[in-house]
């Protein structure tokens, strides 16, 4: 039974790492300045008002310019518990950065505790002319620290009406430990995510209408912390900040 699993797990590690060898980089970004390049990337700043408070889901931080540094060639984003404020940082490639289709990988090291909440996600660049959820989302990974040694694989479409209901939770025990790739797979038919080149879950539907599939269509990248909310929260361990989410490159492939 230990070599068939074996050999399971070889065959999808193959499988990712030959996404990867069949398809050309063609965009990198690895952090190596010494600033964040705004070229590529915005800062979205605040608690998310007056148009969205709390980011659509009660969430607790401030984003703010300040909770990020450039670092050994990585992004550093320090989540902080200040007075009575919590503050992190949130940045998005929309009207920069935007790309559909291909093989998208992160590599990243993951912060901890109770109230946690980073994510590498991808929005529909049409979301202010369709809004959300019918310009669809991308969560390549989620992690919640209320539940550790688990990653969140999930796609928000109109057809679920937002609800996470097209979404894997897998366990991973030392997912917390050192870094790790969170990827995805993505052509017109399918999406595909993988996590250590580990295939963790696939969403291929027949029907392919805007509302089901919104994803033959550009999309732009989101890093951000969030602190508490209805996923990451309620409740939040006030002794775990700060607490670094550290993300060394992001990368696609086509």
């Amino acid at each position: 039974m230990k070599k068939c699993l074996c050999i399971i797990i070889c065959v999808f590690s193959l499988s990712a790492f030959s996404q990867k060898t069949d398809k050309k980089l063609i965009w990198e970004e690895d952090f190596s300045g010494e600033t964040l390049n705004e070229k590529v990337w915005n800062f979205e700043l605040g608690d998310g008002c007056p148009n969205i408070c709390g980011w659509g889901n009660n969430e607790r931080q401030l984003y703010t310019k300040n909770n990020h540094e450039l670092k050994d060639g990585m992004l550093v984003i320090t989540a902080k518990k200040e007075d009575t404020l919590y503050t992190s940082t949130r940045i998005t490639t929309l009207g920069k950065k935007e790309f559909m289709y291909g093989y998208i990988e992160a590599r990243a090291k993951l912060p901890v505790g109770q109230g946690i909440w980073p994510a590498f996600w991808m929005l529909g660049s049409n979301i202010a002319e369709k809004g959300w959820p019918l310009c669809g989302e991308i969560d390549i990974l989620e992690y919640v620290g209320k539940e550790p040694h688990k990653v969140f694989t999930s796609l928000h479409t109109q057809d679920s009406h937002g609800e996470t209901i097209n979404t894997k939770k897998t366990t991973f025990e030392n997912i917390e430990e050192g870094f790790h790739t969170y990827a995805i797979d993505w052509t017109k038919e399918k999406i595909a995510f993988y996590v250590d080149d580990r295939l963790v879950y696939t969403f291929q539907p027949e029907e392919k209408t805007e509302a089901v599939y919104p994803f033959n269509q550009p999309f732009y990248f989101i890093i951000n912390m969030a602190i508490g909310g209805n996923f990451g929260g309620p409740a939040v361990d006030d002794t775990i900040f700060p607490q670094t989410y550290m993300v060394d490159y992001v990368r696609v492939y086509q």
